[in-house]
């Protein structure tokens, strides 16, 4: 008996031992399981309600637990929660009155990062509308057609883009679209201002009746991206996704003492849902900023108390580039929630600012399937099990890049890749986790579809996106595929780029494609362009039309002149090889140009400017 005591002992002690060795992160798994649980029978319970109980709710919820308590902080401008509250009521009042909209109709909402953006985003909630977050970066053609997609009946801008919105107005009046100012006094003729009329309305709670018939499936939010290809994309995100979105704070143990730092540009995901909707779904508070100032970063960080930042791996790389200062880690930050962070900064960020909690996430705006590093293992954009595996089902298949399409066998089905082989990451699209698609754009919904991946008539949503997963379950990032880069943390798609380009009367043809740049998160832009017979490359021509009619983030900074563009044998343009030649000038023949803004031309490539770029002295 007293052996098997000994014995009952000594298992008991190697246990831990063994379970470090064969399950080193079974509780980490096992707590992110059941907290994942827990989230998803609240979130299936909150949306069978009738009528559902949505992030509004939860956050009139809070208005009534702490009013008075700070929702957002901007600057020295201080809004609790009853303050967005009363401010999205008058709205909700003006905007049903005064704009005359009904449930289920759409505002498009062309605004930067002020307070304004989220009591109108709430106020539009009160009265079942959908609120599309537009780019306001993006202008002309691209701005139109997002207004268009997405059907809206109204445009709230600001007169800090009188000339944008001047310059589409006729064409807005002609398809029905009203706009309005949030301004007191509007400078533009056919604009009205609102702020006077939301001031004067009243500010009592909005009756639910005018949003009687919102419903889990309800369009909450257009959020736009670029995609593999073409204009500005609306993703559908419904009242279900949004809340589901908006717990990702939730699952990392941030509660409500918590003071978030948001510079993230609220018409993206991670900046609006991610970093706003996880304070309304906590009750904690928002430190708002207009924009990301790498100088300023944590200076706010110690002036607010911030525990909580939201990131995109450009603020990470930034931050990391900033001179050093002695008090580099004297701030309160314990969590980061974002993407896109590479391993040499992930490390570099850590060492420098201290032991920060990353949460590196993955997941497209309209897919179906996202991962979270739970874990805090460096570089991994997540992590999968079997239980994963079996209620969210996804592959990584063989990709050919070359040919920009899946390898197929001989029964026409797509090829898993083995353990430790990056491939494309498709996610299987079923109820549990469905494809919503582009607003009125079914022809380009049906594209991020892949059919027949495993078996004949399966469905899997095409990220556009090679991934690996190693022998512990943890995935990583490794490239973009198909026509889209991304560079300043935003998506480019390479055929806008080409369209706007291709109006200039000396080019021929042309290819726009991302290359790598040292020291830089994604892929900065080139074109590859055939110059018309006879005539010759106008740089400063070239430099003003770009300046004019594309955003910054997805203007090429290289030009490639080539004799004729290359094809494949299914007559599609190789960008492979061009992305791996790159721009420099002592191995490639053809002529080369980069974007100089201090000349505002496209000057001839040298070597001391390549250099320049390899050494990290040049500002791009």
């Amino acid at each position: 008996m007293l052996n098997l005591y000994t014995a009952v002992l000594g298992l008991l002690i190697l246990f831990p031992l063994w379970g470090k060795v064969f399950f080193p992160y079974l509780w980490k798994d096992l707590a992110f399981l059941f907290t994942n649980i827990h989230l998803r029978i609240r979130l299936q319970k909150y949306m069978n309600r009738s009528p559902p109980f949505t992030l509004l709710e939860i956050f009139l919820t809070s208005v009534r637990k702490h009013p008075k308590k700070p929702l957002i902080l901007f600057g020295e401008e201080v809004y609790s929660y009853q303050d967005i509250d009363k401010w999205s009521s008058q709205v909700a009042r003006v905007f049903r009155g005064h704009a005359g909209l009904d449930q289920g109709q759409t505002v498009a909402v062309f605004l930067k990062n002020i307070p304004a953006y989220l009591w109108v985003w709430m106020g539009l909630e009160k009265i079942g509308c959908s609120m599309a977050c537009i780019n306001h970066n993006i202008r002309s053609k691209s701005l139109l057609h997002a207004v268009s997609s997405c059907e809206a009946k109204v445009l709230v801008t600001t007169p800090d883009f009188k000339d944008t919105i001047e310059d589409v107005l006729p064409t807005l009046k002609k398809e029905g679209v009203r706009v309005f100012y949030l301004s007191e006094e509007s400078p533009t003729e056919g604009v009205d201002a609102l702020l006077g009329q939301i001031k004067r309305s009243s500010s009592e709670p909005v009756p639910t009746s005018f949003r009687a018939n919102v419903t889990a499936r309800s369009t909450a939010l257009y959020i736009f991206t670029s995609g593999t290809t073409g204009l500005p994309k609306a993703v559908v995100i419904d009242q279900k996704k949004l809340l589901m979105i908006s717990t990702i704070f939730c699952m990392h143990g941030i509660h409500s003492e918590d003071i978030t730092y948001n510079p993230l540009p609220l018409y993206h995901v991670t900046g609006l849902l991610v970093g706003f909707g996880g304070c309304v779904q906590t009750g904690s508070t928002c430190v708002l900023r207009s924009k990301f100032s790498a100088t300023h970063y944590w200076d706010d960080c110690r002036r607010y108390n911030v525990s909580v930042i939201v990131y995109v791996g450009e603020i990470m790389r930034y931050l990391c580039n900033t001179p050093k200062k002695d008090n580099d880690r004297d701030h309160s930050v314990r969590i980061a929630v974002g993407n896109g962070v590479r391993v040499e900064v992930w490390k570099e960020f850590l060492h420098r600012f201290g032991p920060i909690e990353i949460k590196e996430m993955y997941g497209a705006t309209e897919g179906n399937v996202g991962f979270i590093n739970y874990i805090g293992k460096v570089g991994a954009v997540g992590r999968t099990n079997l239980l994963i595996k079996l209620t969210t089902p996804f592959e990584i298949i063989q990709y050919d890049i070359d040919q920009d399409e899946p390898v197929r066998d001989d029964k026409g089905l797509c090829i898993p890749v083995a353990t430790g082989e990056k491939g494309l990451f498709v996610a299987k699209i079923t109820g549990r986790a469905p494809f919503h698609g582009y607003a009125g754009e079914r022809q380009k919904t049906e594209k991020k579809i892949l059919r027949d991946v495993l078996k004949r008539g399966d469905c899997y949503f095409n990220s556009g996106d090679l991934l690996m997963q190693d022998h512990e379950g943890f995935l990583y990032f490794k490239d973009r595929v198909g026509d889209t880069f991304r560079w300043k943390g935003e998506n480019v798609a390479t055929s806008e780029v080409e369209i706007t380009l291709a109006s200039l009367e000396f080019i021929q043809d042309i290819i726009v494609y991302g290359v790598p740049v040292p020291g830089h998160e994604g892929k900065i832009g080139m074109a590859a362009i055939q110059l018309k017979e006879g005539l010759s490359f106008d740089g400063k021509k070239l430099y003003a039309h770009v300046k004019g009619y594309l955003p910054n983030y997805a203007i090429p900074h290289f030009i490639r002149i080539q004799a004729a563009l290359e094809l494949t044998g299914t007559y599609k343009y190789r960008k492979a090889h061009l992305v791996k030649e790159g721009y420099d000038p002592a191995t490639i023949n053809d002529p080369l140009f980069f974007l100089d803004d201090s000349e505002k031309c496209y000057v001839p490539m040298t070597q001391q400017i390549y250099n320049c770029i390899i050494e990290k002295k040049l500002k791009l």
